[in-house]
């Protein structure tokens, strides 16, 4: 039985450390945070709007035009590590079947750019 524990002392002492470092850094912020809320900190800022109007309210169509391009290339980077990584073993058809797909995203691409999505006048 020691042997069973001189084993898994490691991982708890790990699990442990964990633990307390994860507490103190939940803990940390409300003990240390200047807390003096004006109207600036506690208005929208990642939307654009309030968020507390009119739900049919206009807004700019460009919050969707950089979020689709964002998700975009965020697929593309996804795509392109495990093809990098298995480079080799992909072969012929994995180099153009890659090809291929980062054509079709510069294609849209320019096709966004063309259209103006990157412009913010």
């Amino acid at each position: 039985m020691p042997s069973l524990f001189d084993q898994y002392l490691p991982l708890v002492i790990f699990m442990a450390v964990a633990a307390v470092i994860s507490g103190a850094l939940l803990v940390a912020p409300f003990l240390v945070a200047f807390k003096a809320p004006d109207p600036e900190k506690l208005s929208a800022y990642e939307c654009g709007f309030n968020a507390f109007d009119d739900a049919r309210m206009q807004f700019d169509v460009r919050f969707y035009l950089v979020s689709l391009l964002f998700i975009i290339f965020d697929l593309e980077v996804a795509f392109l590590f495990p093809w990098a990584v298995a480079f080799r073993e992909a072969g012929t058809f994995g180099f153009w079947s890659m090809m291929i797909f980062l054509g079709v995203l510069t294609i849209g691409f320019v096709y966004e750019w063309k259209k103006g999505a990157l412009e913010w006048d």
